[in-house]
């Protein structure tokens, strides 16, 4: 088992090698260019290889808009700030503090990974492989969540840019992607069940910040369904779904304050602020 451990990528470890540290910072930045390039690129240009349905980012979005399509400057305001604050996530790999250069690498695998599959999301997305995507978004769902449950009580710097924030965008992505894939995704069934499962955005949310008073969770489904519900809201002002986002993201803000503000007042059970909305009151 020892073996078999020290070998795992995944395996949780309380310190690292100057080995594996290197290692960490290299794949870490790597793969994060990785990311934030091709996402980048891709939202401005389409593909010039492959699928004759080939479109940005957004070109898919808007060609091929349902009831899960978001608004295109909240999403991509959500992914510069997502960028931003993974670039200084990966800064603590290069600190001084052996505590913070631990805490990174300890949830560095599983980065690497997401940042890996959201490069290959991408390309699968806007070259209009939607099954495949969705498996691909399915898989880091898994692996994202497993991140969550594994290492759930490192400070606001690691957990929002590498696991809530990113678990965040997977498990709507999985809506929004899935619904492309659908075929005849905007027709009154499809409406029907689509206004039925966006209220798991509100169950998902809460379950973060009531049961691990999780503010971060909370205010990045906050932001995403706030970019569903103007999405839907230009594009069809009689539904039911913009209704639904605006009220699931009025609700998720209003509850996600009232576990933040007593947080960032340093109320919590450890008195350790940083800590604060990752640990559940007694």
């Amino acid at each position: 088992m020892d073996r078999l451990s020290n070998i795992n990528p995944f395996a949780r470890r309380d310190s690292h090698s100057a080995n594996s540290v290197i290692t960490y910072k290299v794949l870490t930045l790597l793969s994060w260019l990785l990311s934030l390039i091709s996402t980048i690129y891709y939202t401005y240009e389409s593909p010039h290889d492959g699928h004759y349905h080939r479109r940005t980012i957004w070109g898919q979005n808007y060609f091929h808009f349902s009831a899960f399509s978001q608004n295109y400057l909240i999403t991509s305001l959500f992914w510069l700030t997502l960028f931003i604050l993974q670039l200084g996530y990966i800064s603590h790999l290069f600190s001084t503090k052996v505590e913070n250069v631990n805490a990174a690498c300890a949830v560095g695998s599983h980065f690497i990974f997401n940042n890996l599959l959201h490069f290959a999301f991408v390309m699968l997305f806007v070259r209009s492989h939607f099954v495949w995507a969705e498996i691909i978004l399915i898989i880091n769902f898994f692996n994202l969540t497993s991140l969550y449950f594994r290492h759930n009580s490192y400070p606001r710097f690691i957990h929002l840019p590498a696991v809530s924030g990113p678990l965040a965008w997977t498990f709507v992505a999985i809506y929004w992607n899935g619904a492309i894939m659908v075929p005849h995704s905007n027709s009154l069934v499809a409406r029907v069940f689509a206004n039925i499962f966006v209220w798991s955005i509100l169950a998902y949310g809460l379950f973060f910040v009531v049961i691990y008073k999780d503010y971060t969770m909370g205010f990045s489904l906050s932001v995403l369904a706030a970019s569903l519900g103007v999405a839907q809201f230009f594009n069809q002002l009689v539904a039911f779904q913009w209704i639904f986002a605006f009220t699931i993201m009025a609700t998720l803000f209003v509850f996600t304050l009232v576990v933040a503000v007593p947080a960032w007042a340093g109320k919590t059970r450890s008195g350790d602020a940083e800590r604060a909305p990752l640990l559940a009151d007694n």
